[in-house]
């Protein structure tokens, strides 16, 4: 809820909003949306279950094909939901034995499921992070496109469009990746193996663990008492130039170490995993400065290294209590009124 929305932005909002839509609609595209509503309507199932099929066969051949498993592994719902959320104790939702019966059965119990159309191959393994292998390998080399990447994963879709033939060209574009890193590895001298595995390590094992929210700076709280913050509050400041400065990544566990608040003073979202660590208002802590440094990524919105990381200035933070103070001195130097006496 957005307090101000009415009195200051609604009529903007509406013109913005009128300049952007019509009353002649587009016949074309209203047909469009009948035939495709006439093909949910009669073929909905049959092609989502395609889709689905489509998804574990590209699962069993990653995790079955000795070449694929030795690079490359497909996270399954164990890997990727905790199990107290998992009340049917499911751990895939395909096995050799069950097919796909159980599924069913995870989506109508558990509290979160594992959409089976969604595939996040693993490429730790690899040695090579998700953003280089979606970009130099999959997209530069085989046009394929990736839908999300994390630091050590791509996810990849499978829709009603997908067809037994672009599954296989998927497999064999990784057959093809697995071959050449094989051929890679075998001309690797002693030193420069103990340099890829230590990079294939710290892929695997030494992931940085995504921070928690911290806290709202008290001069942006909400209500005293709530946690909650006024973002809207601290975004607009952040446009006075002169109550913000940059201070450099490097330098910001230094500044916490000597007890000064850092207070960022906008959105900072490393992609991947593409989500805010920090938002306006918000008290830059030790740990989300530890993550920022742990990841190998270059684009991160809201953040230029060369520059630092922007926050409010301690005047900007105590801009409140200055305010307050003002208003006492000035009631202080206000003449006592005298009481009129009527005749």
């Amino acid at each position: 809820w957005d307090e101000e929305f009415s009195r200051r932005v609604a009529d903007t909002f509406q013109e913005s909003y009128m300049t952007h839509t019509t009353t002649s609609a587009n016949y074309q595209i209203l047909a469009s949306l009948d035939v495709g509503r006439r093909q949910v309507e009669l073929e909905g199932y049959e092609l989502v279950e395609k889709s689905i099929e489509m998804a574990m066969i590209l699962r069993s051949k990653v995790q079955d094909h000795p070449k694929l498993s030795k690079y490359f592994s497909v996270l399954n719902v164990k890997n990727l939901i905790p199990e107290i959320y998992r009340k049917c104790g499911l751990s895939e939702y395909y096995t050799a034995e069950d097919g796909w019966d159980r599924m069913e059965e995870s989506w109508e119990k558990d509290e979160f499921v594992l959409d089976p159309t969604k595939v996040t191959l693993s490429v730790g393994k690899a040695g090579i992070t998700g953003d280089v292998f979606k970009n130099s390998y999959l997209m530069d080399r085989f046009n394929i496109q990736v839908n999300k990447t994390s630091r050590n994963t791509v996810l990849l879709m499978t829709n009603i469009g997908t067809t037994r033939g672009s599954v296989t060209f998927l497999i064999n574009a990784l057959l093809q990746i697995a071959d050449e890193l094989d051929e890679s590895n075998r001309s690797l001298n002693k030193r420069e193996s103990e340099i890829s595995q230590k990079q294939i390590t710290s892929l695997i094992k030494d992931v940085p663990p995504l921070p928690d929210f911290s806290t709202f700076h008290r001069s942006f709280l909400a209500a005293p008492g709530v946690p909650g913050g006024n973002i809207r509050e601290a975004f607009f400041l952040a446009y006075e130039e002169e109550l913000c400065e940059y201070v450099l990544l490097g330098d910001c566990l230094s500044e916490l170490a000597k007890s000064r608040e850092l207070v960022s003073t906008s959105f900072v979202i490393p992609y991947p995993p593409g989500f805010p660590i920090l938002v306006p208002g918000q008290v830059v802590s030790e740990e989300i400065i530890s993550f920022m440094i742990a990841l190998d990524v270059k684009e991160i919105h809201g953040y230029r290294a060369d520059l630092g990381l922007k926050v409010f200035t301690k005047e900007a933070l105590n801009r409140k209590n200055t305010i307050s103070a003002m208003g006492a001195m000035h009631a202080m130097q206000l003449p006592e009124s005298k009481p009129k006496i009527k005749k």
